[in-house]
């Protein structure tokens, strides 16, 4: 399936582009364009959550590589690891190792896909769609913000209880550091109802995206900071 996507996201600047691969008897080696690392090791090296007006920016850019998707493909396997960031501030999407063909409704499946960012209709093995890939970007934000996760790590089994059972995590509007429009759009994100949740077009029209979209953000001389650590 990675190819596959590959190719067909190649025009989208909001995903990793191939610029080639190689076949063997044995193995598929895709090439790449150069990335300098993923946002998982940046929060790491920064060792604390993230400003707001960069992410904002890691946002609308992800946002917009799943909406390029929307037509046939959806991730399955959103998370801070799989969004890549380079030297001039460009954000992208990458592994589309488990990518699913998108049918209306998925079939079920919870073997695929990090558990702490599976969305609540997987881990019951329902039927579901791209608004799995809504909340996976939502536990993301929360993680990028706090740099904590929003649910205990112990189990495969006791995590995915927690999800189940527990209310959906939010932010909170009372914490100085965050704009009310980005605790609304993570609200908005992490509805456990999948019916309830949005969807790309409606997130494309919050606040928060919209001022995020043309809020002007050097995100290259934020990452520089860090990466040159």
């Amino acid at each position: 399936m990675d190819l596959h996507v590959i190719r067909q996201s190649n025009a989208s600047p909001h995903i990793v582009r191939s610029l080639g691969y190689i076949l063997t008897s044995q193995d598929l080696y895709i090439c790449m364009e150069l990335m300098t690392s993923c946002l998982e090791r940046i929060l790491k090296l920064v060792g604390q959550g993230l400003p707001e007006a960069i992410i904002g920016k890691i946002t609308v850019s992800v946002l917009n590589g799943l909406n390029y998707l929307i037509e046939s493909i959806m991730h399955r396997d959103v998370k801070p690891s799989n969004m890549l960031m380079d030297l001039q501030g460009n954000i992208k999407l990458c592994d589309f190792g488990i990518a699913g063909q998108l049918l209306e409704h998925l079939p079920p499946s919870v073997t695929l896909g990090c558990i702490s960012y599976l969305a609540p209709e997987r881990i019951e093995r329902k039927p579901y769609d791209i608004r799995a890939d809504v909340w996976s970007l939502g536990i993301s934000l929360i993680y990028l913000a706090k740099f904590q996760f929003p649910y205990e790590q112990d189990t495969q089994f006791g995590m995915m209880l927690r999800i189940l059972n527990n209310p959906a995590p939010t932010i909170n509007p009372q914490d100085s550091k965050f704009s009310l429009e980005f605790c609304k759009f993570v609200e908005r994100c992490l509805q456990k109802d999948m019916e309830k949740r949005a969807t790309y077009s409606v997130l494309f029209t919050l606040p928060f995206y919209v001022k995020s979209d043309e809020e002007k953000v050097d995100v290259a001389e934020w990452c520089h900071k860090y990466i040159n650590k």
